[in-house]
């Protein structure tokens, strides 16, 4: 059966944990954000948050009604925190890039986090600010409505394909990470061009572009392809009512 989950203004009258905090939504996601990044994606219980909080980990279902309520939450931070700023030029491609960027960036800042929640779909207010968001840019350019959501669509798996893919590779162990990349420089470098020619032609460009994240280049090249369209160049659409 669900845990009741308390109003927010109810939640706000309660007293201090035993450390003098009062506890909110936005402060149990921030502790579970450096919980992540110190212990991983196994590291994040309910008793070790009560605990980095000095409160009873039965405490924290006053807030969400479990675990996997509280890692839709910090997908939904994460968003906030790349949409924070921005603000819409008029001009679709830059705005969608930046968008683009900015949600990229603010995933590898939390890879941990990232690794978690970059397949999740929340449903919560940062993310369909972000969709709305995403949405308008289009529409306004005067892309039709089926496709507006195609990019749409390609724009956001993208973005976030990429997130989930570079975070994991950043929340790798250290040594691991670094083994990854050395291999573009020992083993693929080292390839006779008798057995392996096109890869030692290539190997000085792999191993510089191989150990850098390939979503600026994807982004700049869907965009394009989006600009690209008859539908790109039609009149825009009325303002919404």
């Amino acid at each position: 059966m669900p845990k009741h989950v308390v109003p927010e203004e109810r939640r706000r009258r309660r007293r201090p944990t035993r450390s003098g905090r009062i506890l909110s939504e936005t402060l149990i996601v921030e502790t579970a954000l450096r919980l992540l990044r110190e212990h991983g994606g196994a590291g994040l219980t309910a008793r070790r948050l009560g605990l980095a909080l000095d409160c009873d980990p039965s405490t924290l279902y006053r807030y969400f009604r479990g675990m996997d309520e509280l890692t839709l939450a910090i997908g939904d931070a994460l968003i906030g925190q790349a949409l924070r700023g921005w603000r819409p030029t008029g001009q679709w491609r830059a705005d969608l890039r930046a968008v683009g960027l900015r949600i990229h960036a603010a995933y590898l800042a939390h890879p941990q986090a990232a690794v978690l929640t970059a397949s999740r779909v929340s449903g919560r207010a940062n993310e369909l600010a972000a969709d709305e968001a995403v949405l308008d840019v289009l529409r306004g350019a005067g892309f039709p409505l089926a496709e507006t959501v195609r990019i749409y669509h390609a724009f956001i798996d993208t973005t976030l394909a990429f997130a989930a893919l570079d975070a994991a590779t950043l929340a790798l162990p250290g040594a691991a990470r670094r083994a990854d990349e050395e291999m573009w420089r020992s083993t693929y470098a080292r390839l006779p061009a008798a057995t392996h020619p096109r890869i030692a032609e290539a190997a000085p460009l792999l191993a510089t572009r191989m150990v850098t994240s390939a979503y600026p280049t994807a982004l700049d090249m869907l965009l394009e392809s989006a600009g690209n369209t008859p539908a790109s160049r039609a009149a825009p659409p009325p303002p919404p009512a």
